[in-house]
């Protein structure tokens, strides 16, 4: 197992670069007053398109009107919220409004396919049924999904939201030496990440695991740096050393090199 994916729970998701993402899902209130908005604008398109079908078929015969009515009442619950969502990659007009989004179970957008799932089902649990098997459903599972979702492999997610920063890792006295002095060179985003994850659920895992995933990283990791931290150090101290040093390097080569530029542009020439 790659140590980027060490530690990700099963309720994360995970980007390409295996770096878990916490990504809320949408609480049921949302859920229910997008599902609302939803079902109005269906509605309210549907109303529409069978006004226009009487109008149309007023002279007709049976068969044709059944199949023109039939046609509208398709276009409004399976054409219109599958064609939106496909075309907004998971954005209804209630989501929307409310700030949600659907997207795969591995967080990537929905596509055709799992539009059409969601709209098809959504004929049964929500035109039906008034929606009431989709709240029973949502207060069910864990990621709050209703029937459409199970099915599509899909969830809905808070899209306004701060994003959770993890803070950073603090120097370990005893290592402030030989971090300092080190040949420590920057580590791949990924790793770096995976590593700042590591520390800070690191109180949260079981003993075994913490161990584990500390040794794989710290051998990771330690592939950038030069020479190695003294005998007997913890995996965790010389992972936060790495991560705490490798900071206040890049911090002050910014301020370097933004004072660099003050030198040689200096605010009159911007100007």
């Amino acid at each position: 197992m790659d140590s980027a994916t060490l530690g990700v729970g099963e309720d994360d998701l995970v980007t390409g670069e295996a770096v878990a993402l916490d990504l809320p899902a949408a609480g049921l209130g949302m859920r229910v007053l997008s599902g609302a908005l939803d079902l109005l604008l269906g509605g309210v398109v549907l109303i529409a398109l069978l006004w226009l079908a009487m109008l149309l078929t007023s002279e007709a015969d049976d068969a044709v009107v059944a199949t023109i009515f039939l046609t509208a009442t398709v276009a409004a619950m399976v054409v219109l919220p599958t064609t939106v969502e496909t075309l907004t990659r998971g954005r209804s007009l209630g989501k929307a409004a409310t700030g949600l989004r659907t997207v795969r179970d591995d967080a990537g957008p929905i596509s055709f396919r799992h539009a059409l799932t969601r709209a098809l089902i959504g004929v049964v649990e929500l035109w039906m049924f008034s929606g009431v098997p989709a709240v029973v459903c949502a207060v069910a599972t864990s990621r709050g999904k209703r029937f459409g979702d199970l099915a599509a492999g899909t969830y809905v997610v808070r899209e306004r939201v701060r994003p959770q920063l993890l803070a950073p890792p603090q120097m370990p006295w005893q290592l402030a030496s030989w971090a300092t002095t080190a040949d420590l060179a920057a580590l791949p985003d990924h790793l770096a990440m995976a590593t700042r994850q590591f520390l800070a659920r690191a109180g949260q895992m079981s003993t075994a695991a913490r161990t584990q995933i500390g040794q794989e990283l710290l051998t990771d990791v330690m592939r950038y740096a030069a020479p190695p931290p003294p005998p007997g150090s913890h995996p965790e101290a010389v992972l936060a050393a790495v991560l705490a040093d490798r900071r206040r390097r890049d911090t002050e080569r910014l301020w370097r090199e933004d004072q660099l530029r003050r030198r040689l542009m200096p605010p009159e020439t911007l100007a």
